[in-house]
């Protein structure tokens, strides 16, 4: 008889008791970056094909697998992640877990935000989302501290509220200087369906710069695309952008929507300052 698939629940003690198979000759810090860097190297290469990207992440990948072992346990993990989201998307499951192991405190100092004050924070600071997307076209949402990005997790959330698809009108933008819970962040979002990318690096010494839709990425930076900034209407958008830079189609990019534009941005490109921003963390 063939043995039955295994049942995945999706729950913190299913994962910690999975991720603890990982552990028997390497440090919990050591497996679990390891584990991030395959599952958000797995999410981009999927959709992100420009060769800088692909090439180093994949070779970063078979890394990572040659030291976890084999690809069933990480893909079992990666399978719990999509099922604890799925049950619960009012989250952040990734940073809670993280917390669980004593990997923020021990290793690097950190302590992640509480979800319900991130949410709370969110309610209060999105306002009325409706409108602004009906004027704008699209809105942007900035972390630039995104930790493993609760504060976005918990607008994504808000968002739902709204009666537009906010897959399809926000873009959501997290930057940390620490690059395994930047990957964190990366993961969660992308599994929930959000449109964005997430950039490793220094915000205060090394922010992001340009149009939103076509953020640059500096010496110092690495910038990890969400699948869903990949769709159709994300592609458009920039499209309408590009073309309307070139001067062949400014009137149609105006017509089709107002741009929403980033909160650091050249300030050698005059137009783009009339933009607002909405702003969490």
């Amino acid at each position: 008889m063939a043995k039955r698939s295994e049942v995945i629940e999706g729950t913190e003690k299913e994962f910690l008791n999975t991720f603890q198979q990982l552990c028997y000759s390497r440090s919990s810090w050591q497996v679990w970056a390891d584990l991030m860097s395959v599952i958000a190297c797995s999410l981009s290469n999927a959709v992100d094909r420009t060769s800088e990207h692909y090439e180093r992440r994949e070779k970063e990948y078979a890394q990572c697998i040659e030291r976890l072992g084999s690809v069933e346990v990480p893909a079992k993990m990666l399978g719990i992640i999509v099922m604890a989201l799925e049950n619960n998307p009012e989250q952040d499951f990734l940073g809670k877990m993280y917390m669980n192991l004593n990997l923020g405190n021990h290793w690097k100092g950190q302590f992640f935000t509480p979800y319900n004050v991130c949410k709370m924070m969110s309610e209060m600071t999105c306002g009325n989302v409706d409108r602004q997307i009906e004027e704008q076209g699209f809105i942007s949402i900035c972390d630039p501290a995104c930790g493993a990005g609760a504060t976005l997790i918990a607008a994504v959330n808000t968002m739902k509220n709204a009666k537009h698809n906010f897959q399809n009108h926000v873009l959501f933008v997290g930057q940390d200087i620490d690059r395994v819970t930047g990957m964190m962040c990366y993961i969660q979002l992308s599994l929930l369906g959000c449109a964005g990318y997430i950039c490793i690096g220094n915000t205060l010494t090394n922010p992001m710069t340009g149009h939103v839709l076509f953020p640059q990425e500096k010496e110092g930076q690495e910038l990890w695309y969400m699948p869903m900034f990949q769709s159709d209407v994300w592609t458009l958008r920039r499209l309408f952008r590009s073309m309307g830079s070139m001067g062949g189609a400014a009137t149609t990019e105006k017509t089709v929507e107002k741009e929403h534009f980033f909160m650091f941005f050249d300030f050698d490109e005059k137009e783009d300052h009339y933009g607002e921003h909405e702003f969490i963390g």
